[in-house]
């Protein structure tokens, strides 16, 4: 593996946020992603001074780049439900300023589900929300990073086109980039199983959102087939994708200088054996 490839897992941070850099060197990380706070709880226990301290004084020491944090999976930007969109808002903001603290550069998000009010309403409430949340914090230098999704119930964000209206749409584009996920985009009907469909899964997404804002992968196998709209994440090559797909990404120039994040089960007792396995591709 050389320097120019950047794989890692997301890291446990049990213990405190620092801890990130300890499972993440046991892990042999060269990135990783991390909750700043816990994922399934609207409120949060602020950053103490010292942990944000010691959180940067490690990515100097360590060398290992904390590439994004992942935000809370409560927060929907695209409700029609005011009292969950204002909840959302606030914990979202909470979580680009958690970043910019620690100086993370991404957080990652999901686009938000429609709840029934159709994806053309949807998106633009999820537009809104982005500038609204991109005006509160308009000089915090935290990029927000959209993520593909399966397309479960009524969840945006599994055809590229969304990705592209979005950018499209919001006030400061340079601001919002975009995380491709190889499990939801395959059980959302994208085939990267094959070669041929590898290169033109890849194709479309350059031709509609652009490899210019493509910012980083999360690398899933997924348990479920092709087209599932399922989102369950496998270990690497122990799923319905299998190793190739993977072998063929991390030798893809056009995204050699990006972080790729591995989110596969049980990351803390098979996290390290993914990570091997996803090196052990790398040509």
């Amino acid at each position: 593996m050389t320097m120019t490839h950047l794989l890692g897992t997301h890291v446990p941070t049990s213990g405190g946020v620092s801890s990130a850099f300890r499972n993440a060197l046991a892990m042999g990380c060269a990135a990783f992603q991390v909750f700043t706070r816990n994922p399934n709880q609207w409120k949060s226990k602020p950053l103490e001074e010292a942990d944000i301290a010691q959180f940067r004084a490690l990515t100097d020491e360590t060398g290992i780049v904390p590439a994004m944090s992942h935000d809370s999976y409560l927060i929907n930007l695209a409700t029609p439900k005011g009292d969950l969109r204002h909840l959302s808002l606030a914990a979202f903001q909470d979580e680009i300023e958690r970043a910019a603290a620690l100086g993370i550069p991404c957080v990652v998000t999901h686009m938000g589900a429609h709840m029934g009010e159709g994806e053309e309403a949807g998106l633009a409430r999820l537009i809104e929300s982005l500038d609204r949340t991109c005006a509160a914090t308009e000089n915090c230098p935290v990029k927000i990073l959209l993520e593909t999704t399966a397309g479960q119930g009524t969840y945006l964000g599994y055809r590229f086109e969304h990705l592209a209206c979005v950018l499209a749409g919001v006030s400061d584009p340079a601001r919002i980039g975009a995380c491709l996920d190889t499990c939801h985009i395959y059980a959302a009907g994208y085939d990267i199983a094959t070669r041929e469909g590898y290169e033109s899964v890849m194709e479309a997404f350059g031709q509609t959102v652009g490899f210019e804002r493509l910012c980083a992968f999360h690398i899933n196998d997924s348990q479920k087939p092709l087209a599932s709209h399922a989102d369950r994440h496998a270990h690497l090559g122990e799923g319905t994708l299998g190793l190739e797909p993977f072998r063929w990404l991390v030798n893809d120039p056009r995204f050699f200088h990006l972080p790729k994040i591995l989110e596969t089960p049980q990351m803390e007792t098979r996290g390290k054996e993914n990570l091997d396995r996803l090196k052990g591709l790398v040509q």
